[in-house]
């Protein structure tokens, strides 16, 4: 009988140390400053440069640009004002947040087809209305 209590004992606690415990992050600071940075750099290249690739970046000093991305580079890219064209050499290491505003392929999608839906429903209102 002891030996049954004591296995369940041991099971418990062994499902307890297994499941039950947290672990805690052991990163430091850089290593996630690292992490973000190469997470800023790949949606840098996903927005792509040029004009239609226009963002609102946060720099850790509190610094606001705004622009397009005329060029991107291994560890910087260049946000380029559309007003004044000044150009501005940014480390992604130096990005707080970046917001870009430009329109997915999905989204133009979805708007080229809600175009092509009211043309048609137009087309078929007034075929409708001179058959009369």
């Amino acid at each position: 009988m002891l030996k049954k209590v004591l296995s369940l004992v041991v099971i418990v606690v062994v499902f307890h140390a297994g499941f039950c415990v947290q672990t805690a992050s052991a990163r430091s600071k850089a290593e996630k400053q690292a992490r973000f940075a190469e997470r800023v750099k790949a949606g840098i290249v996903q927005l792509g440069v040029g004009e239609e690739s226009y963002v609102t970046v946060k720099l850790r000093d509190k610094t606001k640009l705004a622009g397009y991305i005329s060029e991107a580079r291994e560890e910087s890219f260049v946000v380029t004002d559309l007003r004044t064209s000044e150009a501005t050499t940014v480390a992604y290491a130096d990005v707080k947040k970046v917001k870009g505003h430009n329109l997915s392929t999905g989204a133009k999608i979805a708007i080229g087809v809600g175009i092509a839906v009211v043309v048609v429903l137009i087309i078929v209102v007034a075929t409708a209305g001179s058959g009369s």
